[in-house]
């Protein structure tokens, strides 16, 4: 095994456009659970209405790259606005049951056979990117950055993708700073008192949702644009665990915990995945093969993360006081 090529590719894995909408995705869940108490099992819903709205506005409408990206947030919108309206009154658990089942709607909808020419059905959609690379304004050719290689369009789609991450951060941060903030974090603390003291809590929910939810857009149009694809098969229920797993991670109530989260998580599945498999290849694993060698690095991410639970269960960045609310 190559020790030093394993290390550089979980390094790559950190900083690449996947980890970025991870990252993206999960801070909407930050403001949605973490900040806010609203427990949504439905965050891959969102990217998938994002990525969908994004790639059918322009390959069925012909829209310009702005108007697509404004078609795919007003579908977010629009979509947590349904989930909201009946559930956001209720129980907690409603809204998980609600926007877990509404996830796989969505899923559903775009695979239907009948649909296949607007949503490709199983098919999914592809080619949709061209208007979003021809902004690149890198040169063509392989750049070589310190320890990476990338050509003109890898490295552009990173530089956007971290950017929209940072400023995503910024918006998050001034948010729960501000008063607005301070409103969402004792509804999560205890929604009674806070309704006492004259504050509409149903229309400070539906605005935490809407908010979560328009991340989570975003996160999906870059989870897609990276591979100039888009398939149901990638907006099943696991990605919104593995996103939870990001935002536990690196810590709920936090807004930088969910990107650290999203880079130590793809960083351990590349390095146990590398490990694994080396060690099946080279003979000196030789009870399990290399199919089992996927599953398990999953297995062993999972315990990981249980430990973590155990033994620091506010997260990397999160704080232990945050988790004393009901």
């Amino acid at each position: 095994m190559d020790i030093g090529n394993i290390l550089i590719n979980a390094l790559g894995e950190m900083i690449s456009p996947t980890t970025a909408a991870y990252a993206l995705a999960a801070l909407g869940l930050a403001v949605h659970f973490g900040y806010t108490g609203l427990l949504n099992f439905g965050q891959a819903g969102f990217m998938a209405v994002g990525a969908y709205g994004f790639a059918i506005s322009v390959l069925t409408f012909g829209a310009p790259l702005p108007v697509a990206l404004l078609v795919a947030l007003i579908a977010s919108v629009a979509f947590a606005v349904v989930l909201g309206l009946p559930t956001l009154r209720l129980r907690a658990d409603y809204l998980a049951i609600v926007t877990i089942a509404a996830a796989e709607i969505i899923r559903y909808v775009v695979t239907t056979n009948g649909l296949t020419e607007v949503t490709g059905s199983a098919n999914g959609l592809a080619a949709f990117e061209g208007g979003f690379y021809a902004l690149n304004p890198i040169p063509a050719g392989s750049y070589d950055l310190v320890l990476f290689t990338w050509n003109e369009r890898d490295l552009w789609i990173r530089i956007i993708a971290w950017v929209i991450v940072a400023a995503a951060c910024l918006v998050v941060w001034m948010l729960i700073r501000s008063p607005w903030g301070r409103v969402v974090k004792g509804i999560r603390e205890d929604e009674n008192a806070v309704r006492a003291l004259g504050k509409n809590v149903y229309a400070y929910k539906m605005q935490a949702l809407i908010i979560g939810g328009l991340l989570g857009s975003l996160a999906g149009i870059i989870f897609t644009l990276q591979r100039g694809a888009v398939q149901p098969a990638n907006y099943g229920t696991e990605l919104t665990f593995f996103l939870y797993t990001a935002l536990l991670l690196g810590g709920m109530s936090t807004v930088l915990g969910p990107v650290l989260g999203a880079m130590v998580f793809w960083a351990v599945l590349s390095l146990t995945q590398s490990l694994i498999y080396g060690a099946v290849e080279s003979g000196a694993v030789t009870f399990i093969s290399t199919v089992q060698a996927g599953q398990l690095r999953y297995i062993l991410v999972g315990v990981a993360l249980m430990l973590l639970m155990i033994y620091r269960p506010q997260g990397i960045l999160g704080n232990k006081k945050e988790l004393s609310f009901a």
